[in-house]
């Protein structure tokens, strides 16, 4: 695989991953706060800490 393709893959997974994330967020009625963003730029990662971040109230 060359760099484009690579790239362009992860671009589209990231947005896919932010998408999914801002969807489950307006289905579940719940606060998406950043995680978008921080999907974006991490991908996986920003999905596992939307799902699991738990924030101190």
């Amino acid at each position: 695989m060359n760099l484009a393709a690579f790239l362009l893959a992860t671009l589209v997974a990231h947005v896919g991953f932010a998408a999914f994330v801002t969807g489950h967020a307006h289905l579940t009625d719940q606060e998406a706060g950043n995680w978008p963003y921080i999907t974006l730029a991490l991908g996986l990662a920003g999905v596992a800490g939307y799902f699991f971040y738990d924030e101190l109230s």
